[in-house]
């Protein structure tokens, strides 16, 4: 390979700059530093001669446009030598992208309506999308009841145990800690008033109707909506759902529908053991705190706690299953082919399952007060 050399001949007021060899980018650092040494205080005229370089790449055809600029900005006439043709395309073409990118304005900052109107736009893009999505869900279930063949149960079984059984263990223990709280709560202030027997309607109706089905559902959707979440994600990005499309594998009837389902038939059964859990918690704290006797509490319990509690409890459970099943597959189908995307999608389905889960609560409160249930 031909070296490059430097050689400065300075005459008086003129300079001359002598490239030889190959000029590329690993010669760029030495040749500017020998420049720099070059007092160019006295001179008015420089010649920068190529006539014995052989090669000169596109770093180097930059470099020697910012030399011609900066000679020119110290008002020093510069002229390039060079005989070769492919040297003086090469610097007409990095001169000439050099004053195009010149004259390129930076972006502009946007304004709050513009910004608000993106967010919008990108809101109802989601909107729309999810929307195709349940309308996909919905069909793929109108032919996954068509016949009992269509229904993967062997599937269906492994998410149950999955999302369900074996979750168990942490909602019973998030139950029982709940109904503890609000016992310990309530009752130091219903021993101000000698109504220590209303901490039973208290932790009863609270637990059966509200708390036992919303806790669980967040709960569910923290852990089992996550997993869904990132299981899909990664097959997304290990192209496994695209595999299967090619095999003749539909993703909604292997992958979507076992898991709505097992949710939704584990939910209840969950939202059931957290109910026991929930009043077991009351009643300890009773029996401590107040001195209620377990069948005290479990007398009073039966008066007046109605069986509806229990069941409008029960029947909020589908309901929160469906919606944090279907987000979070949702979002396991739009994660990108990248790991982070797989975090970021996660985060958001259980931040939206959870919105999800108390807005639909907040509805069934509305329309159960309304029709006097």
């Amino acid at each position: 390979m031909t070296q490059s050399t430097l050689k400065i001949i300075q005459e008086e007021n003129n300079l001359t700059l002598l490239f030889m060899g190959k000029l590329s980018l690993h010669t760029i650092t030495k040749n500017q530093t020998y420049i720099d040494t070059i007092d160019i205080s006295s001179t008015q005229n420089i010649k920068i001669d190529l006539q014995n370089v052989n090669y000169l790449d596109t770093a180097t055809a930059m470099f020697l446009n910012n030399l011609h600029t900066h000679f020119l900005s110290h008002n020093i006439q510069i002229e390039i030598v060079t005989k070769s043709e492919d040297i003086l395309h090469t610097l007409k073409l990095v001169q000439r992208d050099y004053i195009k990118n010149k004259d390129i304005k930076p972006p502009q900052k946007r304004g709050m309506l513009y910004q608000f109107g993106k967010y919008l736009h990108n809101s109802l893009l989601a909107v729309f999308s999810f929307i195709h999505f349940l309308g996909m869900v919905f069909a793929t279930q109108i032919y996954y009841f068509k016949s009992l063949k269509n229904i993967r149960f062997k599937e269906i079984a492994f998410e149950i145990n999955e999302s369900g059984i074996k979750a168990l263990g942490i909602v019973s223990l998030t139950s029982f800690l709940i109904g503890l709280v609000i016992a310990y709560q309530s009752a130091y202030q219903l021993k101000l008033y000698g109504a220590n027997i209303f901490i039973v309607d208290m932790v009863g109706i609270s637990i059966l109707r509200e708390l036992a089905p919303l806790i669980t559902a967040i709960v569910i959707a923290g852990r089992s909506g996550s997993a869904f979440t990132a299981q899909i994600g990664a097959m997304k990005i290990t192209e496994e759902l695209d595999a299967m499309r090619t095999m003749g594998f539909d993703p909604y009837i292997f992958l979507v529908m076992p898991r709505i389902i097992a949710l939704m038939i584990m939910l209840p059964i969950l939202i059931f053991v957290a109910d026991i859990m929930g009043i077991l918690g009351g009643m300890l704290v009773a029996n401590i705190d107040l001195h209620i006797t377990v069948q005290l509490f479990m007398e009073r319990f039966n008066e007046v706690v109605e069986v509806k509690q229990f069941y409008i409890g029960i029947l909020k459970g589908p309901f929160f299953a469906f919606l944090i099943a279907s987000i979070a597959i949702y979002r396991g189908l739009m994660v990108q082919n990248n790991t982070q995307s797989i975090g970021f999608n996660t985060t958001k389905s259980v931040v939206e399952a959870i919105f999800a889960v108390i807005v639909c609560d907040a509805i069934f409160s509305i329309v159960f007060t309304n029709l006097g249930i």
